[in-house]
């Protein structure tokens, strides 16, 4: 795991080693171990490296081919290259024990084609230094990150947009501002907060000769997908494990982020009880157990089996002490709060490992946001599965005691006009002026709100809205110097999963049946049980009626700089933030909005 960096400059114009070292040091967290550049000329790559695979200085980077042809920096891990290396070993004399060196003989082999053989996460850059030529790729689900500025004169790549801003011209961009704002979304398509500053989308890979610079889709998952086909809970066990085999792959120490929601807890009861690791270390928020946002009673249920559980408490003079570190970190805004308590638990994990597994993507799988009882129930009526449907939102009633799966349908139901008219009622602070700019122009891909089935639906999470989770943990780990896996994503287990029948996703209220039944043997029954569905739980509400927050807030929403901006309406927003101390209203991820995007731009912007 590591930060890359480069700089390519149209007009033969030599690149400056300075500026080279600049955007590696504006990254350095996530490479502390070694560091290195390479410089061609008007060519230059620069690299800082997180040791994980072959800590030697054999793992070097930039790295070179056999032939010295071929210059790569590499950021991530290809977890199955030990297999791949065996397939090229006759071809290939290998000198390192490297995932690097295994990607660079496969591309020598293969070409683009290489992409296709990797198991992992990935974001990287090879340079022919006889051609002049570049070829870039990105992992197929967008678990590692890759940013590029681009216009006449010069490309310029890195891992974190914080490394590009000191060689461009940092301007905001409204329209992702607005879906920002009014629909909760980021990291949904190419472009980001910074108008000029792109990011190449998940399964793409491009190439540049001279200054042509082309992107290519080399994974499609719609097309890796094939319906209604079935998968045995013993089937799924097995690619299960054999996903997080690969991601033990490691010559570091390696955690779980334990939340005691299912994801994590099958994660965690895999390797103790299929891979005997009780002296496993994990991470954990809590908040006390007269907390709503507390999930100890969770967790606990692994105190039996497990000796190294480690705890973090976050709290409202902790969050105002890191939020300013926090929103630097992440370089673009973020809608809410929830992954400042991954942040802590990261933080508290650096102290004992390198790696931690972390149980991103199941819910995307398996529908695991109760949101989805919407399209699955839409899915129902359309395929005249009428006793399903209603046997389904009798089961819902009665074990979630709640319409809410009702009032999901019924959003599903509406026009994008009437969905949106929604949405802005949950934030009428939002100012009107900037609604009415905007609202046309929003860069959401509707099909996220107007899918078919349940099949589709998820589908169009893995487009677009799974990356911004990816994303986050991609930031909260690496600030800490670590590297995040998501055993989830593994793209045999992704692709079996989604080719489920909706049933074997949502059956009788609950979600993720096809992962309990496969665990359940080995999962505490206290959790595989569970019915609700928390994510980075935490009691914010609380923490913005805080005496430290209600200071800062008041003064920001009153500031000059709040008010001229033209995205809140500051008498609005006093309002709802006087409800709130009132406790009339939870306005708390209203408040974060008005924090985080004003704090963003002080920042990185003025």
């Amino acid at each position: 795991m590591c930060g890359i960096s480069g700089i390519i400059n149209f007009n033969n114009q030599a690149v400056k080693e300075n500026e080279l070292r600049l955007m590696m040091q504006k990254m350095k967290h996530r490479g502390p171990d070694d560091e290195g550049l390479f410089i061609d000329n008007n060519f230059g790559l620069g690299f800082v490296r997180l040791s994980i695979l072959d800590l030697s200085q054999a793992g070097h980077q930039p790295m070179f081919s056999n032939d010295d042809n071929l210059v790569i920096v590499f950021n991530g891990e290809v977890f199955n290259y030990i297999e791949i290396r065996q397939e090229l070993s006759a071809k290939y004399h290998f000198k390192t024990n490297t995932d690097t060196e295994v990607i660079l003989a496969a591309f020598q082999e293969w070409g683009e084609k290489c992409l296709d053989k990797f198991n992992g996460m990935f974001a990287f850059v090879i340079y022919n230094i006889q051609t002049k030529e570049i070829f870039g790729a990105r992992d197929r689900y967008g678990i590692k990150p890759f940013y590029y500025f681009i216009d006449e004169n010069s490309f310029i790549f890195a891992s974190e947009i914080k490394s590009i801003l000191p060689l461009v011209k940092n301007q905001a961009n409204d329209n992702i501002i607005y879906d920002y704002l009014l629909r909760n979304k980021t990291n949904h398509n190419e472009e980001t907060f910074f108008k000029n500053i792109k990011k190449l989308q998940h399964g793409a890979y491009f190439t540049l000769k001279k200054s042509e610079f082309t992107i290519f889709k080399w994974y499609d998952l719609a097309q890796k997908i094939s319906k209604n086909k079935e998968l045995s809970p013993a089937q799924y066990r097995v690619l299960f494990r054999d996903s997080l085999k690969l991601r033990l792959r490691a010559d570091v120490p390696i955690g779980v982020s334990l939340s005691g929601g299912i994801d994590s807890s099958a994660i965690v009861s895999s390797l103790v009880y299929d891979f005997n690791l009780a002296e496993l270390n994990t991470f954990s928020a809590v908040y006390g157990k007269d907390e709503a946002s507390d999930e100890s009673q969770y967790i606990d249920q692994f105190r039996t089996v497990l000796k190294n559980m480690h705890f973090i408490s976050p709290t409202a003079e902790s969050f105002f002490d890191d939020f300013e570190t926090f929103i630097v970190a992440h370089n673009q805004p973020v809608p809410d709060i929830g992954p400042y308590v991954q942040f802590k638990v990261m933080e508290k994990a650096a102290e004992f490992v390198t790696i931690t597994l972390d149980g991103q993507g199941a819910d995307e799988q398996l529908a695991g946001y109760h949101y989805f009882f919407g399209t699955y129930f839409l899915e129902l009526i359309k395929d005249f599965k009428f006793a399903r449907f209603i046997n389904e939102n009798i089961q819902y009633l009665k074990k979630h005691k709640s319409l809410n799966a009702l009032k999901y349908l019924l959003f599903y139901s509406l026009s994008a006009k009437y969905q949106n008219k929604l949405l802005e009622k949950t934030n009428p602070s939002v100012h009107q002026d900037f609604i009415h700019k905007f609202e046309h122009q929003t860069t959401i891909n509707q099909m996220l709100y107007d899918s078919e089935d349940l099949t589709q639906s998820l589908l169009q999470h893995f487009e677009y809205k799974l990356e911004h989770l990816l994303n986050w943990e991609d930031l909260n780990s690496m600030h800490f110097s670590m590297e995040s896996r998501v055993p989830f994503l593994d793209y045999r287990l992704v692709e079996a999963t989604l080719s489920t029948p909706s049933n074997q996703k949502i059956y009788k209220a609950e979600t993720k049946h096809l992962l309990r039944e496969s665990l359940k043997d080995i999962l505490p029954i206290k959790i595989a049980k569970r019915k609700d569905k928390k994510g980075f739980s935490n009691p914010r509400d609380k923490w913005f009626r805080s005496e430290k927050f209600q200071s800062y807030i008041l003064k920001l929403i009153n500031s000059q700089s709040f008010k001229t901006r033209g995205y809140f309406d500051s008498n609005i927003a006093n309002k709802q933030y006087k409800k709130h101390l009132a406790g009339k209203i939870d306005a708390s991820k209203e408040i974060w909005k008005w924090i985080n995007l004003e704090l963003w731009f002080q920042k990185f912007i003025d």
